[in-house]
């Protein structure tokens, strides 16, 4: 018990945190580290240009670019078997790209070995060592790296009470909550003072609601320490709450780069209006003119669509919370609808509704309506109700 592992790990290797200088490394074979790297300070402090990697004849990155700026949080969200993590691996050092380059503050660093990029890197399970405390954990690279054994002290419990672990030094992993597991990893990731902080899905292993919790923590410390972090995550929820900007990926590349509020108020696809939140695709509509739209026999202004000729089709689409409830029959876009189904969410109702297009044809459209105006009302199951397609929220695809 309390014997240090004889070989380090990849993320003892590769730890990180905050701005105390990170020591140099000795660079043996004549290969340089990236601290060895001058700062350049007109190029992006992250960058990946043109990153693909196939595995036999399956292509798991196309052409992926993007850069980040020191101090940056970007998250790459994506469903399963979209790239992300083989992106984040490739960025660390654990793949090879097949073509394109990384580069951290100015400099290419594609062939530094992974033991040298003075990258921290979280991943899901933690790997935490059962047989070491939680202050070993955090001290082990330090210990790697031949640091004075009163700065190692110093610096795990600085570590320790930055985490809100002060006092639980002493507990090994196993009597330790998932979110304290969750905290000592950050802290060793970061106990070597990063260049860049990688995390692989670090909260989806936790409980709903210390997921929650957790989720404000690491943003506020990642903005405390200021530290350019680099997260990959399947949760839309995570993403919006966590990240000053979202990369979208989809079968290998990158389909949408932006804010979270760019990314949700104006999703470049289809595929990004459907993974990041909730939205109602009515069907397949006729341009008519600059800003009508026909959709069966109903026509709908649009303050969006310049992109789609006239004459041609286009799928409109909107989302849930943005349909109105309208009392004033005679508004644009005021359509008539019959309420399928009312399904209670707390201080909302998700409401599914039919609207009727002619010819014996309906699309059904899912509405969120405030449970106060379902009360107020008196929205029930089977009634008819009119709402509203605000024009300055329906999105509109080019067919």
């Amino acid at each position: 018990m309390g014997q240090y592992p004889e070989h380090p790990t990849m993320e003892t290797n590769s730890p990180s945190g905050d701005k105390v200088s990170p020591p140099r490394l000795p660079h043996g074979n004549g290969k340089r580290g990236i601290e060895d790297f001058p700062v350049a300070p007109e190029e992006p402090y992250l960058q990946a240009r043109g990153i693909t990697k196939r595995f036999g004849r399956s292509n798991a990155l196309r052409d992926v670019s993007f850069q980040a700026d020191k101090g940056e949080f970007l998250c790459v969200l994506g469903p399963s078997g979209c790239g992300k993590t083989t992106l984040l691996r490739i960025i660390a050092g654990l793949e090879k790209q097949d073509a394109g380059s990384v580069h951290l503050r100015g400099e290419d660093f594609s062939n530094v070995p992974v033991s040298k990029r003075n990258v921290g890197i979280v991943f899901q399970s933690y790997a935490l060592f059962p047989n070491l405390t939680a202050a070993q954990n955090i001290a082990y690279g330090l210990r790697i790296r031949s640091r004075r054994r009163a700065s190692i002290q110093d610096r795990v419990e600085s570590l320790l009470r930055l985490m809100g672990l002060s006092g639980f030094g002493s507990k090994f992993p196993a009597q330790l909550s998932g979110g304290q597991q969750q905290r000592v990893a950050l802290a060793r990731a970061m106990a070597l003072s990063p260049h860049l902080l990688l995390l692989d899905e670090p909260l989806s292993a936790l409980d709903a609601q210390v997921r929650l919790m957790l989720r404000g923590e690491v943003k506020q410390l990642q903005r405390r320490l200021n530290i350019t972090t680099l997260m990959v995550t399947h949760d839309q929820e995570e993403a919006l709450t966590m990240a000053d900007r979202i990369l979208v990926m989809e079968g290998g590349e990158v389909v949408q780069i932006g804010t979270p509020m760019e990314i949700y108020e104006k999703p470049a696809t289809p595929f990004v209006a459907s993974f990041v939140g909730s939205m109602n695709f009515m069907g397949r509509a006729l341009k008519e003119t600059h800003r009508v739209y026909r959709l069966g026999e109903i026509r709908l202004h649009v303050s969006r669509g310049d992109h789609v000729t006239q004459g041609s089709h286009a799928t409109i689409a909107i989302r849930p919370e943005d349909i109105v409830v309208n009392r004033i029959s005679h508004s644009q876009n005021s359509l008539s609808t019959k309420v399928v189904s009312l399904e209670f969410r707390g201080p909302l109702y998700r409401a599914t509704l039919s609207l009727p297009l002619g010819a014996a044809e309906q699309c059904l459209l899912q509405a969120d309506i405030p449970t106060e105006k379902i009360r107020r009302f008196g929205i029930s199951e089977n009634g008819q109700l009119d709402v509203e397609l605000p024009s300055d929220r329906i999105h509109v695809y080019a067919a």
